[in-house]
């Protein structure tokens, strides 16, 4: 169970709110401190970070499920909330978006903001600072998450398969997906260290346990007791698709350090795209450096890092909408 506390907590908060009111950090249309007096009496981001911090001391599974939401949400159409929507054919049918997690979160901060400022905070907006508030709670810094966006209005399964990376996608391949979307081969492995909270499914790894690349045989990079304590939780013919944590490191499961890198250097990455990033000529130096430096480093470098990702494809004045509710655009 996670522990925050709570006099620190409270005290971030105010120096937020209060630092807002005097400081206007703009990026295009988007700036820190949008919904300042937007709302009457009510503090936006902090009725969203309450509702985080509310379920994720229930859950901590749920750190790892936002933070991840924002990455599928901003790497395909661009930060518009589209992942939210749903019906046939919507990105949340794709495949890669089947295991997401945290969409009720979503929904309960959207319904709180409804019924008391309705029609003013949008539904990307609230994936943003969800992210940024989950990344606080477990023990990532607080940096300042620029709000001003509006919803989409089209959500395609295609888009999201054609562009969400795989588990196994080659490292030169990734790091171009992620140029195009405004993001430096830095950005892509720093991105990457949210694994370091969470967990995966067995299906995500299992032919590295055994039939690595069709050679019957495992990923012969994997850490030998790693494998070993894979391969029982995740048996060959695996009936039940269990999960395991992508950071091993004991005690810090939920907690947003370095550990993962110290992982991957270390062969006992789980996912094959954790194991390239470590190996690759192109990232390995990078790697490197977020792990032996100390969890300061990757800390500062992950918050530059995911409001560069929040600035992907931004809806603004009349281009979006403002959901009612965010699961299904407006009629």
């Amino acid at each position: 169970m996670m522990k925050f506390n709570s006099c620190l907590i409270n005290f971030v908060i105010f120096f937020v709110i209060f630092t807002m009111t005097f400081v206007s950090q703009c990026y295009g249309d988007l700036k820190v401190g949008y919904y300042v007096r937007k709302c009457g009496k009510y503090n936006v981001e902090e009725i969203i970070y309450d509702v985080v911090k509310g379920k994720a001391t229930k859950d901590p599974n749920t750190v790892g499920h936002l933070i991840r939401l924002q990455f599928h949400d901003c790497i395909v159409k661009g930060c518009d909330a589209s992942v939210l929507i749903e019906g046939k054919k919507t990105e949340k049918t794709a495949s890669p978006n089947l295991s997401l997690g945290g969409f009720e979160v979503i929904d309960t901060a959207k319904d709180i903001l409804e019924s008391v400022c309705p029609g003013v905070v949008s539904c990307a907006d609230i994936l943003i600072i969800a992210a940024r508030s989950a990344v606080s709670l477990s023990g990532g810094k607080w940096y300042y998450a620029e709000t001003g966006r509006r919803d989409g209005r089209v959500s395609s399964q295609s888009e999201a398969l054609a562009n969400l990376p795989s588990v196994s996608m080659p490292v030169q391949q990734a790091v171009h997906l992620f140029a195009s979307r405004g993001l430096t081969k830095e950005d892509f492995v720093v991105l990457l260290g949210g694994h370091t909270v969470g967990n995966v499914h067995c299906d995500k790894f299992q032919d590295r346990l055994y039939n690595f690349h069709n050679s019957g045989k495992p990923d012969s990079r994997m850490n030998a007791a790693l494998l070993n304590s894979l391969k029982n939780t995740c048996p060959r013919k695996n009936i039940i698709n269990k999960t395991t944590f992508l950071d091993q490191t004991p005690n810090s499961y939920y907690k947003m350090d370095n550990g993962y890198y110290k992982e991957i250097v270390s062969n006992r990455g789980i996912l094959e795209i954790d194991v390239n990033i470590a190996n690759s000529p192109l990232t390995n130096s990078i790697v490197k450096k977020l792990a032996y430096n100390d969890d300061g480093y990757f800390l500062d470098k992950f918050g530059q890092a995911m409001i560069k990702m929040g600035r992907i494809g931004v809806l603004t004045g009349k281009q979006g909408e403002i959901r009612r509710s965010c699961r299904a655009i407006n009629h």
